[in-house]
């Protein structure tokens, strides 16, 4: 078995939109430096993402150096979204949680409701320090996180894919595979450790930086949401069900909350602390 190493990163500056894959990213308290500090929400102040709008999978933000972002899409013009300036904040809810945030400005909802073809805006969480704690179940008092779903980082493993995509082979939609890491959304990628070893982890290092596993990563819709095309299927959900269902959940991953910050990179080395 070779040694367990960081595969890959990834950086999503507007959640539920594509990134980029840097080789190596600032690790802050609450994600990944420029990961998920934007989100869309509708009409009625609550989080827009792909498991409503498959269509956001075929929209890009880049992280600019200022902390702006710029967007892009197919049929769409480019659009480079500044920070807001301080102002009067929107309680968005985000999975039954409100957290505080700051409207982008008009340019950036026009853009996004003719991208989607429906009323959505863009909001910019200004303070992640305190904006919005993590479920206090698995978290620690004072920890917070970005526009993730719950946890600041996600770890999914190559052999687990791998592994995954062999049972997709044989089961009812082997059309469907092999499935791209895309699908699920991770932050960090890490090969060289058997499939499914990561259900068993409860704090890992990564290079300087060292990380608590807080639970499992429950996997929803967006997972079947082809991210090159938005089309969706059946797969993976079809076969987490038949042999992932861990309580009544469908796991693929594991959630990360940093003990401290520093900086990953790509080919740093990983140790199982427990």
């Amino acid at each position: 078995m070779p040694t367990p190493a960081l595969h890959s990163l990834y950086v999503r500056p507007v959640k539920s939109l594509g990134g980029s894959s840097p080789v190596e990213a600032a690790v802050e308290p609450w994600g990944l430096a420029g990961d998920r500090r934007w989100m869309l929400i509708d009409t009625t102040a609550k989080v827009v993402t792909q498991r409503q709008f498959p269509r956001l999978a075929l929209a890009f933000a880049e992280q600019l150096p200022d902390g702006g972002a710029r967007l892009s899409a197919p049929g769409m013009e480019p659009l480079s979204v500044a920070v807001p300036e301080p102002s009067a904040t929107i309680a968005a809810e985000i999975f039954q949680s409100k957290v505080e945030a700051v409207p982008a400005g008009a340019a950036a909802d026009a853009w996004f409701t003719a991208h989607l073809g429906h009323d959505v805006r863009l909001v910019h969480l200004d303070d992640p320090a305190r904006r919005r704690p993590i479920n206090p179940k698995y978290a620690r008092p004072g920890e917070t996180v970005n526009f993730a779903d719950g946890y600041p980082l996600l770890v999914t493993t190559v052999s687990s894919l791998d592994a995954l995509n062999s049972l997709i082979a044989e089961g009812d939609h082997p059309e469907e595979g092999p499935l791209p890491m895309d699908r699920f959304r991770p932050t960090v990628v890490v090969e060289g450790t058997a499939p499914w070893d990561e259900d068993r982890w409860t704090r890992i290092a990564i290079g300087e930086i060292t990380f608590r596993v807080a639970k499992p990563c429950a996997r929803c819709v967006v997972t079947t949401t082809d991210q090159t095309t938005s089309r969706r299927g059946k797969e993976p959900l079809r076969t987490l069900a038949r042999h992932r269902l861990i309580g009544k959940k469908m796991i693929f991953g594991q959630n990360l909350i940093p003990e401290h910050t520093g900086t990953l990179r790509v080919g740093d080395p990983v140790e199982i602390l427990g």
